[in-house]
């Protein structure tokens, strides 16, 4: 197990916090993004506040432009409708913003992950007779084919990050792209990772994650015990910067006074 938790809290933030903190500087310009609840959330509020002020958050119930007033506790939340730019239907937001294109960045996770970023939230074990049965798809998948840019933010641990997922509920990239660039989507496959360890793009020519920076106090050693294959790594690793003053107190004044997710 990595100490990064203790070095974390050393320097005063949580491994929540810098997660969050990093996965909204990669929204820095996005115009609208499809937003889950718990950290997902948190993100793109902060996001909103700081790198991208524009930004239009979108939820799968059918809620585009939401600027909720405190953070909503599911997707069904009336919060949401506060300031929002529309409400429709479920479907009419699938049909008409998603599977148009017209989505710049949405935030997926999941149970498990591998190493060209095909997500399972189905099952763990075989589908037929599984250990446990999780919530399935939802939207994922649709959002995962549609979605310009797929951004996941989940733990690190080696029962997550596996060199095989017992069940492919959201497809990331085949490791040919000359295949996945035939397969007409919209969206371009997952494009950043950011866990609790550090952040992973994914490499161009073979579609497999690749690690970025490392969390301060994170060791390449602590990543490898944490992940289910051997990572490949970029030739500039770097630090993740840590969570600012500003963003700090965003997080925990306004986005998560009650620490429900950041703690």
């Amino acid at each position: 197990m990595s100490a990064q938790g203790d070095t974390a809290t050393e320097r005063g933030y949580s491994k929540s916090e810098i997660m969050i903190a990093a996965s909204a500087r990669q929204l820095a310009g996005a115009a609208n993004c499809f937003v889950g609840v718990g950290l997902p959330n948190i993100v793109c509020n902060l996001a909103q506040r700081t790198v991208a002020p524009e930004l239009q958050l979108v939820y799968e119930s059918g809620v585009f432009g939401a600027r909720p007033e405190r953070l909503p506790l599911s997707i069904g939340d009336p919060t949401l409708a506060t300031g929002a730019t529309a409400i429709t239907s479920m479907f009419e937001l699938f049909a008409f913003y998603l599977q148009a294109g017209l989505i710049d960045v949405a935030f997926l996770g999941g149970a498990q992950i591998d190493r060209h970023g095909n997500l399972n939230t189905t099952v763990i074990g075989d589908y037929e007779h599984p250990k446990v049965r999780l919530p399935g798809s939802g939207g994922a998948c649709e959002i995962a084919i549609h979605a310009k840019q797929i951004l996941v933010i989940m733990r690190q641990a080696q029962r997550s990050f596996v060199d095989r997922i017992d069940f492919r509920t959201s497809p990331g990239h085949s490791g040919d792209p000359a295949h996945d660039a035939a397969r007409g989507w919209h969206g371009s496959g997952p494009t950043n990772v950011v866990t609790d360890l550090g952040t992973y793009t994914f490499d161009a020519a073979t579609g497999e994650m690749t690690l970025a920076t490392l969390h301060p106090g994170v060791t390449l050693e602590d990543v490898r015990a944490n992940m289910g294959w051997e990572p490949r790594v970029a030739d500039d690793l770097g630090e993740t910067p840590p969570p600012t003053g500003e963003e700090l107190r965003l997080i925990r004044e306004e986005l998560d006074p009650g620490g429900a997710y950041t703690r």
